[in-house]
């Protein structure tokens, strides 16, 4: 019997929940409400895909083992890559030590990456991506025990059907209704964990004429904190383009008019960004997104779930956008329903309990750095993990082996315990950084 997996959703998280169920089913597919083939710009669907993304090591590792050459084509396509420990990386102000990692940054736009995912995606034979479709609802069988597939209806018409599906997976993002959706059904609601930290990007692209300003550097990322709590980052992008995002939060939004958006990279502690930009030319004007905080959504912990249906992405947990980690983490989703698909028929439930344990570390790092700007007593476990990672990054900026091992944990592809090793726990505690290299 064929078996059809139904994907809502078609963006980075969804795409690649089809990639990785397509080697498992006769036929995927992907339901978008979005015009989204050929696309290569900011849709709507995706109003954050005009700042700076950040696709983390471990993210581009799974990018490449789902589409092998993906990042040599990436890189044919206008894409420049580089060394993540070699960027020009600011911590509290300071920046630390470069340093070799292996660890491959790509450096594209948010929508030219999706693109690129999208097309490898849609020339696999079982996957059929349905764009312009909206999802009205899930489908239950009799008991409401089961998921069957959902109602879709191209956009902005009543012409719906019923997609029936042996699994369906939600990726429709921050606001998808699924959980609404169950509590309709009797399921209740999940818990929700949130730290509001009322974070805003504004952005805008630039070209240089002399691109000597930019010290051949990949990227410059002044990232922010208690102490320095305007940050930015600098990247270089497909095509020879730059993109510049100024990063405030707890309200301090940076300005979309031409002089308050100079003024405010001027007041930045690291005058980097504002330098690149004072040699630069804009080519667009500034561009503003909100996120007013981080939401994490229990699925794991309701006491009933209905069969066949999984959730990836921003549909589970979103989280701030600085840390780069949303991609990734949907990444890491996908080879876990890849894994579970494998054995055979997905249980909802195991997958829940293990996608909780892959966001359990991410969630972690993200909240503890943005609970840091918050100036309230903070539980003991927490304060002590910020105190680490500020010697850590201290340590960093005159040692490179540290910059190294902090790298790979940020990137997700080490664990964070890795900090701790006798080798770099020795290092970061050092009193004296003279000899250390």
């Amino acid at each position: 019997m064929s078996r059809r997996a139904l994907v809502l959703g078609g963006s980075i998280a969804g795409l690649l929940a089809g990639r990785a169920l397509a080697d498992h089913v006769d036929e995927v597919v992907i339901v978008e409400r979005d015009d989204v083939i050929g696309v290569r710009g900011v849709r709507r669907g995706v109003p954050q895909g005009g700042h700076v993304h950040g696709l983390l090591a471990r993210g581009q590792q799974a990018l490449e083992n789902y589409f092998p050459g993906f990042t040599r084509e990436a890189q044919e396509a206008g894409v420049p890559t580089a060394d993540l420990g070699e960027l020009r990386w600011f911590f509290n102000g300071k920046r630390l030590a470069p340093a070799a990692t292996g660890l491959t940054c790509v450096s594209a736009d948010r929508p030219v990456l999706e693109h690129l995912v999208r097309e490898r995606v849609r020339a696999l034979p079982n996957v059929t991506l349905r764009e312009g479709q909206e999802v009205s609802s899930l489908v239950f069988d009799d008991t409401r025990q089961t998921v069957l597939g959902a109602v879709v209806a191209p956009r902005g018409t009543d012409r719906s059907e019923v997609v029936q599906a042996d699994v369906v997976v939600d990726a429709l993002g921050r606001g998808s209704p699924v959980a609404r959706w169950l509590h309709d059904a009797g399921y209740g609601r999940p818990e929700e964990e949130t730290v509001k930290i009322d974070l805003s990007y504004t952005s805008r692209h630039y070209e240089f004429d002399d691109e000597s300003v930019l010290r051949g550097d990949l990227s410059i990322n002044p990232v922010s904190c208690p102490q320095f709590p305007r940050g930015a980052f600098f990247s270089r992008v497909q095509d020879g383009g730059s993109l510049v995002s100024l990063t405030g939060v707890m309200g301090d939004h940076p300005p979309t008019d031409e002089e308050g958006f100079l003024a405010w990279a001027r007041s930045m502690e690291v005058p980097d960004v504002h330098e690149v930009m004072d040699a630069g030319r804009p080519v667009d004007d500034p561009v503003q997104f909100r996120f007013p905080k981080s939401i994490r959504r229990r699925f794991d912990r309701m006491s009933d779930l209905p069969a066949r249906l999984l959730i990836v992405g921003d549909a589970m947990c979103s989280f701030n956008p600085v840390y780069g980690q949303g991609m990734t983490v949907a990444a890491l989703e996908s080879e876990l329903i890849g894994e579970l698909a494998g054995k055979g028929e997905i249980s909802s439930r195991e997958y829940f309990t293990r996608a909780a344990g892959l966001l359990d570390g991410p969630w972690a790092a993200s909240t503890s750095g943005d609970f840091a700007f918050l100036g309230t007593d903070l539980p003991e476990e927490i304060r002590e993990a910020n105190a680490f990672i500020a010697q850590v990054q201290e340590a960093a900026t005159h040692d490179p082996v540290v910059t190294r091992a902090f790298m790979r944990v940020t990137g997700l592809v080490d664990p964070p315990e890795s900090l701790t090793s006798a080798e770099i726990a020795e290092r970061v505690l050092a009193p004296n950084p003279i000899g250390l290299s």
